[in-house]
């Protein structure tokens, strides 16, 4: 009998069929498709291409990638459990889990303590005025037991790989100089108790099962106006992760990961700053960014001086309107294309869930206008701008993926990714003004797609 000698990849099938064709999900700006996966697949052929094409190439890899997700913050977390366990399970598998129209979120941060998104101030070890507890016997999770912690039990029945990111908005007042829940700075002699006070944090969140994979030393340290804040210049937090919170990890055995700054992306010279003391760099695994100011490239000013030290995109508050065009390209082009193609390892997104008041918020200095990704409304749930720009990632960048590259095209931002399972993804979107049909050329195959104006689509092949 003759014997008859096939390619692997024609005796393998599933491989090459998988890249004859490309699923596309899409959300249009009038809202006609809102993370839409089409019905007719796009075919690669070998057919040359025309117009404009974004080219793929998974030999050139760059970061991997954390996750994407939200802050689950006290206000996000007392709505959830306020529903119906139905609802809430119901709302909560859509956000974390994977299957069917889930959408994968894969990455949570913690306030610890307080943000300005709780309905009223507190830390974990809240004293009369004039009193201290250099001891931390008076440590307590506290309000977090009504709310965060249940919520964050139930997140972690769904997906228990899920990374947890803990970031404090303000100490205890009494370690502060101001004696205020807002602004002041962190007293000289309090530097080890509040190292040691994350540590009791950790331990005690590891005590209920939660897990937390890194901290950030202070959110927002050149904003003190927020209620809860802490005013913590760049030569201060050096000290206090060389001198305190780097050996006090060490001595209690956390190998919770410590990340510096987590701030606007205008000030990339406070991470170099704190990076280029090599006390304190033995102890950071990297830096954070937000983007309420400054240009996301500004984070690869941080990757080229310590390329050894990973970057994150930990906040961006992501708001639009209930109806109308959704300016969806917005955010998918500026945090989850930017802060990747700038080496980010994740993107989070602020806030997960609000009320349709967008509360609750502190006073003087909560955020009034800081819409959920979700509004949550007794078991009633409606979606916003940062769930659908979120899902254009999370759903098919899992966990351990790995940055590819792909070129840049006038007026189609992108960003490509090779999954853990082999799979390519291609986020896209179309600012150029006008509908635009392309190509997306991989493994030296192209397959034609069309995006309206204002749209962005996430292709998988």
């Amino acid at each position: 009998m003759k014997k008859v000698f096939l390619p692997f990849l024609l005796i393998a099938g599933l491989p090459a069929l998988a890249q004859q064709k490309a699923e596309a999900w899409l959300t249009h700006a009038d809202r006609s498709a809102l993370f839409a996966r089409q019905p007719e697949a796009l075919r690669f052929s070998a057919t040359a291409a025309s117009g404009p094409v974004i080219d793929v190439n998974d030999v050139e890899t760059f970061q991997t990638i954390d996750g994407f997700g939200y802050a689950l913050t006290g206000g996000s977390a007392q709505h959830l459990i306020r529903m119906s366990p139905a609802a809430r399970k119901a709302v909560l598998t859509e956000l974390f889990g994977e299957k069917g129209n889930a959408i994968g979120v894969s990455y949570i941060r913690l306030t610890i303590g307080a943000s300005d998104l709780n309905e009223k101030v507190f830390s974990y070890d809240d004293l009369p005025k004039g009193e201290t507890d250099f001891d931390l016997k008076k440590f307590d999770l506290g309000l977090d037991r009504q709310d965060v912690i249940p919520v964050m039990k139930e997140i972690l029945a769904i997906n228990p790989k899920i990374k947890i990111l803990g970031s404090p908005w303000s100490p205890p007042v009494w370690m502060k100089d101001n004696g205020d829940t807002r602004g002041g700075s962190l007293k000289p002699e309090c530097f080890d108790v509040y190292a040691r006070y994350f540590v009791r944090y950790i331990q005690e969140m590891a005590k209920e099962g939660i897990r937390i994979d890194a901290i950030t030393v202070q959110n927002e340290p050149l904003h003190p106006g927020n209620n809860p804040s802490l005013l913590m210049p760049a030569p201060d937090q050096a000290v206090f992760v060389k001198k305190n919170l780097g050996p006090a990890f060490e001595k209690a055995g956390i190998k919770t990961k410590i990340i510096i700054y987590d701030h606007n992306a205008d000030r990339p010279d406070y991470p170099i700053s704190i990076l280029n003391d090599p006390e304190a760099r033995k102890y950071i695994d990297g830096s954070a960014f937000h983007l309420y100011n400054g240009k996301i490239e500004a984070l690869s000013e941080v990757h080229n001086a310590y390329p050894d030290k990973h970057l994150y995109f930990t906040e961006q508050m992501v708001i639009g309107k209930e109806d109308g065009p959704m300016k969806i390209t917005e955010p998918v082009e500026r945090l989850f294309i930017g802060a990747t193609r700038n080496w980010c390892r994740n993107v989070l997104e602020w806030n997960l869930a609000a009320d349709p008041q967008n509360k609750p918020f502190t006073d003087r200095g909560g955020c009034p206008m800081c819409q959920g990704a979700v509004t949550i409304d007794g078991d009633r749930v409606s979606r916003n701008i940062a769930y659908y720009a979120m899902a254009h990632a999370s759903k098919y960048v899992r966990p351990g993926s790995v940055r590819i590259a792909s070129n840049e095209v006038k007026g189609l931002p992108n960003v490509a990714f090779r999954t853990p399972k082999g799979r390519k993804v291609l986020i896209v979107a179309n600012v150029s003004g006008e509908k635009q049909t392309f190509a997306i050329r991989s493994g030296g195959k192209t397959v034609t797609a069309t995006l309206p104006d204002g749209s962005v689509g996430t292709y998988v092949w």
